[in-house]
């Protein structure tokens, strides 16, 4: 590497040289662990979601999934590239997050993280500038898991700060009921609000909130340029644009950046990745059952939020996809509240219709239509509905829950664990993926799915209101 030090080397030895002295010059996080923590969140979320486990659940299971095959796409490219521009998107919100905690670091820099981390995107690095072992397999799971205890740390000391807050809260309350001198007696509630600072004190020490910029950019930095070239190992077979990479495999294993006429002279040694492993060069894609993005369009590296942009004739385009999914997740409850075979209660059945009356206001104007001129139709040319017409029905309606409610469901959890909500900044754990829900559904066949499922219930609910005689009821 020559006299030169290396850009991660730099920052360990400055950071690592006199802590006492460091801590005495160098600012730490305090309220910023929470930002932090989260981004340490992402990050590992991230690690776990490219791991060899969660890759071939991802290949075989979600994206062959029978939901995701008819409604959004059975090209595995076109599903393995949504894949990667949506774990891009996240790696760079990441990023920035790190780049922002960075201004606040003490350590003077040749190189800001960014700059390193946007020479690394476009090829341009030096992979011996980052310092040896910056792309080893076991040093980054040896970071992984040291951001998860900072992680479980920070989250359980922004619990207690929360907590210590209700009870001064409560305190006040108390000593607002007294006009004059506040009257000394040993109160319960100081009792509990002393252990919880002396709690709060101790996790400060143990999280991220008594941790210096320097250390804690450093070790998401290093965490960042892993992730980075893990895609560019496991994806780069499917989207064009990504730096090529060889993975050495051995004791440590490790993936290195290299120019492409370098590449050729370590192909014994080199790998694409799992799933490139698992499938061939060029292996048989089936037609789309839906054409939505054409390939032109989906080769665009570098653009990852654009390549995730729903395209028209989609549910994501008429931002419905939480819409419908709600009504899934609802037609779901409606028909499994109970059997056929279970007779309703008077009580019961007004419960159940004003239920029924709920979840119909909440459909869609669009939907709304389509369902009424389908039970018109159903109406005229299936008339009485009986008990076999009813089972018929309901056993139909299943079927298609069976692969159209996980897609909801996996819609709800997406927006879930992207949302403000405390309790998501600090899961690490893998997150659903956009190409498992409705954002990319084709709207028409998933209209005529929700409609199909609507008549089905609606069947079975009038069965169930009024079995010995034609059902007049009808949503």
């Amino acid at each position: 590497m020559g006299i030169h030090k290396t850009w991660l080397s730099e920052l360990r030895a400055k950071v690592s040289n006199n802590n006492n002295d460091v801590n005495k010059h160098e600012e730490v996080l305090g309220i910023l662990s929470f930002e932090a923590a989260a981004t340490m969140s992402n990050l590992v979320s991230l690690h776990k979601a490219l791991s060899e486990t969660e890759l071939h659940h991802l290949r075989s299971d979600t994206m062959r999934a029978q939901g995701v095959s008819y409604l959004n796409s059975t090209d595995q490219s076109f599903l393995l590239r949504l894949a990667c521009a949506e774990f891009m998107s996240d790696l760079d919100h990441a990023a920035e997050a790190i780049s922002r905690l960075e201004t606040k670091c003490h350590t003077p820099r040749t190189k800001s993280f960014i700059q390193v981390y946007s020479d690394l995107k476009t090829g341009n690095s030096d992979q011996e500038q980052l310092g040896p072992g910056s792309f080893c397999k076991k040093k980054a799971e040896k970071k992984v898991k040291k951001m998860e205890k900072y992680i479980v740390s920070t989250s359980k000391l922004c619990v207690e700060m929360e907590a210590m807050d209700v009870s001064s809260q409560k305190l006040n309350k108390q000593w607002n009921r007294y006009s004059g001198p506040i009257p000394n007696y040993n109160n319960e509630l100081l009792v509990e609000m002393k252990s919880q600072q002396q709690k709060i004190q101790r996790l400060k020490e143990e999280s991220l909130w008594n941790k210096t910029f320097d250390k804690v950019v450093r070790l998401m930095s290093a965490s960042t340029f892993f992730i980075f070239a893990r895609v560019c190992s496991v994806f780069g077979p499917f989207v064009p644009g990504l730096p090529p990479v060889v993975t050495l495999h051995g004791k440590s294993s490790s993936i290195w950046f290299a120019p492409v006429s370098k590449l050729r002279t370590r192909t014994r040694l080199a790998s694409s990745g799992p799933i490139e492993r698992r499938v061939p060069n060029e292996f048989p894609i089936r037609p789309n059952s839906c054409p939505i993005i054409s390939s032109k369009e989906a080769e665009v590296s570098g653009k990852w939020s654009e390549m995730l942009e729903a395209p028209p004739n989609t549910v994501g385009w008429s931002c419905m996809a939480l819409r419908y999914a709600d009504v899934i997740v609802s037609a779901e409850k409606l028909l499994h509240v109970r059997s056929i075979d279970e007779p309703m209660t008077a009580k019961e059945q007004r419960c159940e219709l004003a239920a029924r009356d709920e979840f119909y206001r909440m459909l869609p104007k669009g939907l709304h239509g389509a369902l009424r001129r389908k039970l018109r139709e159903y109406r005229r040319d299936a008339g009485f509905c009986d008990r076999f017409m009813a089972e018929g029905w309901k056993d139909a309606v299943e079927r298609i829950l069976k692969w159209l409610g996980p897609m909801a469901h996996d819609t709800l959890r997406w927006q879930t664990e992207r949302n403000m909500d405390r309790r998501q900044w600090f899961d690490p754990k893998p997150k659903a993926l956009l190409l498992q829900t409705l954002h990319f559904s084709d709207k028409v066949k998933t209209e005529a799915a929700i409609v199909e499922v609507l008549v089905g219930l609606s069947c079975v609910c009038m069965y169930m209101n009024c079995p010995t005689e034609e059902a007049q009821h009808s949503y």
